[in-house]
């Protein structure tokens, strides 16, 4: 039986001495961003010399100061990488008036020239463009030149590699790479480098408290991120674990998760770890699978079947990379100690999506006039994930 383990320490960031070299596949990750208003306080109790910055009028030497906080964090970060292992980082670079003067602090560049010094390879970032509601797209002199400044409406994810590109050598590294595929038509929107679909949540905690002190980002997008730079059974980290967004995505993922928080009053919300959430998790896999089927349906409408049939669940599937996918639904969710969550997944796939897909689909003969789909499967949205 497939399990996982997902584990949180509450530590300062910057001090992994507990994990060993090379024993994580994958780091995704989203930390305080620096000159951003809400992190001031994290950054000025860690040193005081940022307060001084800021109360004094030097903005650039208060950047610089915040900056050199998370610089320990990358080096560790490269460290207990296995080689081949990816680091994703989403980060917004900041806009603010310090003195009267507005200008942007480029936290993305900051971030990217210290992970080259530490090691690693820089490969390209995604733009998440997370578009504002407000109906004012512009600061400063309003309708009048020149002096107003575009809306910053978008964040990057920084993508950096340690080492060459991973080998999977044994025959059951290579079957288990096979099952943990994705599909055909989302590996082309996630490897886009605009992601423009995803916007930034409001996210319901259980305590308001929490959101105001997390850096957390949606869970779609971690859990895109852990699926495209990692397979079932990895280890991911989140070094800046906040509500434990990560950790969701790799329990949906079937990968291990360890996160480390600073913050101890954030212990409390691994109470919404529960086999609730296991349910939730479900469903929202099943919106997944649900919207694959709806692809291979709108394909086949349009006489355009795809070639392959996932060995799996039996559904057309564009690649032969694609046959044996299989998205492993979550049996059970234990706590096995207050910051230790282990989940248990089924190696059967899910009854909804194991039919006569022959029957179900459309018929694309020639000689047959193409006929509406009849499968409904599962719906899904954003209402059963609130949590996160």
């Amino acid at each position: 039986m497939l399990k996982t383990r997902h584990k949180v320490y509450f530590c300062d960031a910057r001090r992994m001495q507990m994990l060993p070299s090379a024993s994580v596949d994958l780091i995704v990750t989203s930390p305080p961003y620096p000159m951003i208003r809400m992190w001031d306080a994290v950054f000025c109790q860690q040193d005081p010399r940022i307060a001084d910055a800021l109360a004094e009028g030097r903005p650039n030497d208060a950047f610089e100061g915040m900056h050199c906080l998370l610089d320990p964090v990358w080096d560790e970060a490269f460290r207990v990488l296995k080689p081949g292992g990816f680091a994703c980082i989403n980060i917004g670079d900041a806009t603010r008036s310090i003195d009267g003067e507005f200008a942007l602090y480029p936290n993305h560049a900051r971030i990217l020239q210290h992970l080259a010094q530490a090691g690693f390879t820089l490969l390209p970032d995604i733009l998440w463009r997370k578009q504002t509601n407000a109906p004012n797209k512009f600061m400063g002199s309003g309708v009048l030149p020149a002096g107003a400044y575009v809306t910053l409406e978008h964040e990057y994810i920084l993508i950096a590699r340690k080492g060459p590109k991973r080998v999977f050598q044994t025959e059951g590294e290579k079957q288990n790479r096979r099952a943990s595929a994705i599909f055909w038509e989302e590996r082309n929107r996630f490897f886009s480098d605009i992601w423009t679909d995803i916007k930034g949540t409001s996210q319901a905690l259980a305590n308001s408290e929490f959101r105001k002190r997390s850096a957390a980002f949606p869970l779609k997008v971690a859990y895109r991120l852990v699926n495209m730079y990692s397979v079932r059974g990895d280890l991911v980290l989140d070094p800046f674990w906040g509500t434990g967004t990560t950790s969701v995505a790799a329990m949906a993922a079937a990968r291990n998760s360890i996160g480390l928080e600073i913050d101890a009053d954030m212990e409390s919300h691994l109470d919404v770890f529960t086999q609730q959430l296991c349910d939730r998790l479900n469903h929202y896999i099943e919106g997944r699978l649900a919207r694959h089927v709806a692809f291979v349906t709108e394909r086949m409408s349009a006489d355009a079947p795809p070639k392959h049939r996932n060995t799996v669940y039996g559904f057309p599937v564009v690649t032969a990379q694609e046959k044996a996918l299989i998205l492993n639904p979550l049996l059970r969710l234990k706590r096995s100690s207050r910051a230790e969550v282990n989940v248990e997944y089924d190696a059967v796939p899910q009854e909804a999506f194991c039919q006569d897909w022959e029957s179900l689909l459309p018929r694309t003969d020639p000689e047959r006039p193409a006929q509406a789909a009849r499968v409904k499967p599962p719906q899904t949205g954003p209402a059963q994930m609130k949590l996160f």
